[in-house]
């Protein structure tokens, strides 16, 4: 990628808050003092620490990608949008397998609840899981094809219901912005620095390679939140792809 600074690096950068409750993730919050990336709050953490702690992020400057995966029939789904769009959330994402009507119920959601001057939420849906192996795609989930060609569908329904953009592996982000143009947006969790553990991750690529492959910004937790030191890790990762 062209050259960047280190905030521009930092910026584009999710960090995955997977803890059980909000006093271990306050740990990590501290490590990350400054750096101006975003933080991910899973269903773990949020059904744990609930709403309140989100908009405390919120009040404290933080960049929150509300990581729910919503996926309902349409109202139930509008409700929800409603609600977190009113927690002044940047990032939230709906599962695009719900269909077209439940993503666009999503955007009504966050239009009922959008105050005058209020920063818009990005709407992402997401794709396949990057857990999803192709005999799980075929056998279990039931679809035909490739793990590449339902993520492609996917990416395509989403744009066509309004959203900004998806949540996919780092291997389809050529592809989906080939289907969907450069300005429709790649969220790509399954990242893992070079020699780090892939633990349940069946898609992944480098920090650096992602980028490389036109991504948006990039979801990484473990890497982080699970080394000795949280902060000297993320930095290398911000100077890594910074060097590449």
């Amino acid at each position: 990628m062209s050259a960047i600074s280190k905030a521009d690096a930092a910026g584009r950068i999710m960090v995955a808050m997977d803890y059980a409750n909000a006093e271990s993730a306050e740990g990590l919050l501290k490590q990350l003092e400054g750096i101006p990336c975003y933080v991910k709050v899973g269903m773990q953490l949020f059904y744990a620490a609930g709403p309140g702690f989100v908009a405390s992020l919120k009040d404290r400057g933080y960049k929150v990608f509300l990581d729910v995966k919503m996926h309902d029939i349409p109202n139930t789904v509008k409700g929800g949008a409603e609600s977190v769009t009113r927690l002044g959330v940047d990032v939230f994402n709906v599962h695009a397998a719900g269909g077209k009507q439940m993503m666009e119920a999503a955007l009504e959601g966050v239009d009922k609840a959008l105050k005058p001057g209020a920063g818009r939420p990005m709407v992402i849906g997401v794709t396949q899981l990057t857990s999803t192996s192709l005999q799980v795609l075929n056998d279990e989930i039931g679809l035909t094809g490739s793990v590449e060609q339902a993520v492609i569908h996917y990416a395509r329904l989403a744009q066509a219901a309004g959203l900004q953009g998806v949540v996919a592996s780092p291997l389809e982000v050529t592809q989906i912005k080939a289907a969907c143009g450069d300005g429709f947006v790649t969220v790509t969790p399954g990242i893992r620095p070079a020699g780090a553990d892939v633990g349940d991750q069946s898609r992944i690529m480098t920090p650096a390679e992602a980028f490389a492959q036109g991504t948006d910004f990039v979801v990484i937790g473990r890497p982080i939140t699970g080394a000795a030191d949280p902060r000297a890790a993320i930095e290398s990762i911000i100077d890594g792809v910074i060097k590449s």
